[in-house]
C-alpha cells in the first residue's frame, strides 16, 4: 500500500505562491536607421526613387509614426547582394530564412544572456525553455538552437511559439505564468527574438499600400525574462512584478484586420485602416474582467504595459480610456526608438518602466503603483490581458 498520497503528491509539485518575474534582459542588431532618413534609404536600396509620388506619400507614413530610429538585421550590404529581396513579389523565401534560422536564436542569446546576468543564478538552475519569434521556421527550432549557443541542460524543458505577431510576448507570459506555478522549483526562461525586417521587407507597391505602412513601422529586437514562482531571496533572487492573472481573447467583428501569410517573396503582412478604432473600442471589455476580483475601474489607478503597435492604437487607447498622457509614455517611449519589434516590445516596455520607476525614486517597480496590466495585440484580433503586482523598489 502506498505511503504517499495522490493529493500529497499533487501539492508537492506546486509552488505556493505567484509566478514572478525575476529578471528582463534586451537586445537589438547594432544596424539601425534614423526614421528621419529612411524614405531616402528605402526607395535608394529598392531602385525607386523614379515614384515619386509613392515616395512623398511614404514619407507622410514615416513623419505620422512617431518613430526616431528602429534596429534592423538587414544592411544595405545584405540587400545589394540578395536584389529579389528589393522586389515586391519576387521569390526570395529561401534567402530570408537562410539568415532568420542562424539570426534569430542567436540575437535571443544575446537577450537571455543580459537577463542571466541580472538574476544573477547558475545557468543549470533553468528548467524550461519558451522561445517565440515571427521570423523564419526550421526544425530543430529556434528554442533548440538557442539552448544550445546558451549552454543549457539537454534536460531543459522546451517550448517553441512560431507566427504568433504582435501578441507574442503576452502569450509567453501567459505560458510562463502557468509553468512556474505548476511546477515547484520551476525557473523559465522566456525569450522573445524578432527580425520582422528581414521577414517583410519588400520594395514599394501602388498596389498594396497596407504593405508601406508595414515598412514604416517594424524594427528588429529580442527580449527576455526569468520567470519563477518562490524567490529565493538568500541566494539573490529578487522579484521586480507578480503575475496575478492571465487571458486571452479574440475581438469581436476582427476577422481580416490583422493577419500574414508566409509566400514564396517572404512574410506578407496586412491590416486594415480600422484596427486602432477596434482595438480602442474593445478594451474596456478585457479590462473590466481582468479587474473585477480586484475592484479596480480607474484605469488612470493602475500602470500600462500596452504594446505599442503604433501611434495611432496608442492615441485611440488613451481617447477611449480618458488615460493621462503618463501612462502610455514607455510605451511611446520604445516605440520612438525601436519601432515595432512584435512579440519583443512589450517586455522591453516593462524594463523601460521598473528602470524609470527606480531612477525616479517610486516607491514601487510599477511607477509607485500597486496594480497594472499588460496588452498584447496581434493577428486575429487576438488581445493578452496579463494583470501585473508591481514590488517594492530598494535602493
Amino acid at each position: 500500500m502506498a505511503s504517499v498520497t495522490m493529493e500529497q503528491i499533487r501539492k508537492a509539485q506546486r509552488a505556493e505562491g505567484p509566478a514572478t518575474i525575476l529578471a528582463i534582459g534586451t537586445a537589438c542588431p547594432p544596424n539601425f536607421v534614423t526614421q528621419a532618413d529612411f524614405p531616402d534609404y528605402y526607395f535608394r536600396v529598392t531602385k525607386s526613387e523614379h515614384m515619386t509620388a509613392l515616395k512623398n506619400k511614404f514619407q507622410r507614413i514615416c513623419d505620422k509614426t512617431m518613430i526616431k530610429k528602429r534596429h534592423l538585421y538587414l544592411t544595405e550590404e545584405h540587400l545589394k547582394q540578395n536584389p529579389n529581396m528589393c522586389e515586391y513579389s519576387a521569390p526570395s523565401l529561401d534567402t530570408r530564412q537562410d539568415m532568420l534560422v542562424v539570426e534569430v536564436p542567436k540575437l535571443g542569446r544575446e537577450a537571455a544572456m543580459n537577463a542571466i546576468k541580472e538574476w544573477d543564478q547558475p545557468k543549470s538552475k533553468i528548467t524550461h525553455l519558451i522561445f517565440c519569434t515571427t521570423s523564419g521556421v526550421d526544425m530543430p527550432g529556434a528554442d533548440y538552437q538557442c539552448a544550445k549557443l546558451l549552454g543549457l541542460s539537454p534536460s531543459v524543458k522546451r517550448l517553441m511559439l512560431y507566427q504568433q505577431g504582435c501578441f507574442g510576448g503576452g502569450t509567453v507570459l501567459r505560458l510562463a505564468k502557468d509553468i512556474a506555478e505548476n511546477n515547484k522549483g520551476a525557473r523559465v526562461l522566456a525569450v522573445c527574438s524578432e527580425i520582422m525586417t528581414t521577414s517583410i521587407f519588400h520594395g514599394p507597391t501602388e498596389s498594396h499600400f497596407d504593405s508601406m505602412v508595414v515598412q514604416a513601422l517594424f524594427g528588429d529586437g529580442a527580449s527576455a525574462l526569468v520567470v519563477g514562482a518562490e524567490p529565493d531571496e538568500s541566494v539573490g533572487e529578487r522579484p521586480i512584478f507578480e503575475l496575478v492573472s492571465a487571458a486571452q481573447t479574440i475581438m469581436p467583428d476582427s476577422d481580416g484586420a490583422i493577419g500574414g501569410h508566409l509566400k514564396e517573396s517572404g512574410l506578407m503582412l496586412h491590416l486594415i485602416r480600422d484596427v486602432p478604432k477596434l482595438i480602442s473600442n474593445n478594451i474596456e471589455k478585457n479590462l473590466i474582467e481582468a479587474f473585477r476580483e480586484i475592484g479596480i475601474r480607474d484605469w488612470n489607478s493602475i500602470f500600462w504595459i500596452a504594446h505599442p503597435g503604433g501611434r495611432a492604437i496608442l492615441d485611440e487607447v488613451e481617447a477611449k480610456l480618458r488615460l493621462k498622457k503618463e501612462k502610455m509614455a514607455d510605451s511611446r517611449h520604445v516605440l520612438s526608438e525601436f519601432g515595432n519589434m512584435s512579440s519583443a516590445c512589450v517586455f522591453f516596455i516593462m524594463d523601460e518602466l521598473r528602470k524609470r520607476s527606480l531612477e525616479e525614486g517610486k516607491s514601487t517597480t510599477g511607477d509607485g503603483l500597486e496594480w497594472g496590466v499588460l496588452f498584447g495585440f496581434g493577428p486575429g484580433v487576438t488581445v493578452e490581458t496579463v494583470v501585473l503586482h508591481s514590488v517594492a523598489n530598494k535602493v
